[in-house]
């Protein structure tokens, strides 16, 4: 599984990052394996994004673009462009355009899974779709 290929979807870093209960714990063995390139870890552009924006209230600004700067250095990050963003404007299967975005890159990148705790969001995904606790279970299972 070395080179299982996943996107980490935003709620799963966010996680991570706000050491959200009871997710921290999964979310942090995740980006571990990321991190410690036991797995190959994606994030998009707008994940990125988003997280610099949404922990604003709980870190500080020089907080934040550490954090930034050490996402863009431990996972492959992928664009997003007019086209994607279009498509997923124009997806009825997807009512989140953020969701529909991830699926498109996903699938355009050839990634294994999607890893996300918004399973219902992702029904339609023509990429898997795993919660990170059967991802986790997964690992350790072929792994030990």
């Amino acid at each position: 599984m070395k080179n299982t290929a996943l996107l980490i979807d935003t709620n799963v870093i966010l996680d991570w990052i706000l050491k959200r209960q009871p997710f921290h714990q999964d979310a942090t063995y995740i980006v571990d394996l990321c991190m410690h390139r036991k797995i190959r870890g994606y994030l998009t552009v707008h994940t990125v994004l988003n997280a610099f924006y949404i922990t604003r209230k709980d870190l500080m600004l020089t907080e934040r673009r550490d954090l930034s700067r050490l996402l863009c250095n431990r996972f492959e990050i992928i664009g997003v462009n007019r086209e994607q963003i279009l498509n997923a404007l124009d997806a009825i299967n997807f009512k989140d355009i953020e969701d529909g975005l991830q699926m498109q890159c996903a699938e355009e990148n050839n990634l294994d899974y999607i890893i996300t705790r918004d399973i219902k969001d992702f029904q339609n995904s023509k990429v898997k779709v795993i919660l990170p606790e059967d991802f986790i279970a997964m690992w350790k299972s072929t792994n030990s």
